[in-house]
């Protein structure tokens, strides 16, 4: 039989154990990084999308990820869309006029037809690359949708700023902008993750 100060010690090496269990994840926990992007004259490059490679990252989206890329005074909104793979995005027309959306780019050739509001069915895009978009009624309307292998994306503000939120550790960032092309996978560079911003100079 174990004596009172024998039980009260295996009670606590027994909570001792159970809060370093707890308390592990915390290591891994993902901790905003921000990273700034720059022209090779120091201006501020907004619209780009930034993609943190992690290794060992799931590659396809939750079941049930959508995002939306909506049509408002005759323009897509937002421009540039980053989803992950396996993501449906819907394609609500917030405007007066009819639009007719579509894209021949092969990460996802489709076409929407002449519709107001949103279209019953989004469309789910099954693997990375970049679809161009584009409305056989309006041809100055243009957009694109950037689908990537990794929960860890975001785009840059005006200020050519933007946070994501990712575990740390040593990666690989990756830039892509609509200049570079839908046949570009952009370009790349391996960082630290921390609190600095990391900057990223693109020469045009």
């Amino acid at each position: 039989m174990l004596d009172r100060r024998h039980w009260s010690g295996l009670r606590l090496r027994q909570a001792g154990l159970s809060l370093a269990t707890l308390l592990a994840p915390l290591s891994t926990w993902a901790a905003p990084q921000p990273f700034q992007l720059q022209n090779d004259s120091g201006q501020a490059l907004p619209g780009a999308a930034v993609i943190v490679l992690v290794k060992g990252a799931r590659a396809q989206a939750t079941p049930g990820t959508v995002a939306d890329m909506a049509q408002k005074d005759k323009a897509f909104v937002p421009r540039l869309r980053v989803i992950q793979t396996g993501s449906a995005v819907n394609f609500p027309n917030f405007d007066t006029v009819r639009h007719h959306v579509y894209s021949f780019s092969p990460t996802k050739p489709f076409e929407i037809k002449l519709y107001a509001g949103t279209p019953a069915a989004p469309v789910v895009f099954d693997k990375p690359g970049t679809a161009t978009l584009g409305c056989n009624i309006h041809d100055r309307m243009l957009g694109y949708i950037h689908v990537v292998d990794t929960p860890y994306f975001g785009v840059t503000d005006a200020n050519g700023a933007v946070s994501i939120d990712i575990p740390p550790g040593e990666h690989r960032v990756r830039v892509w902008l609509p200049a570079m092309g839908e046949t570009s996978a952009g370009i790349e560079q391996p960082f630290k993750a921390g609190s600095d911003p990391i900057v990223i100079r693109i020469k045009p």
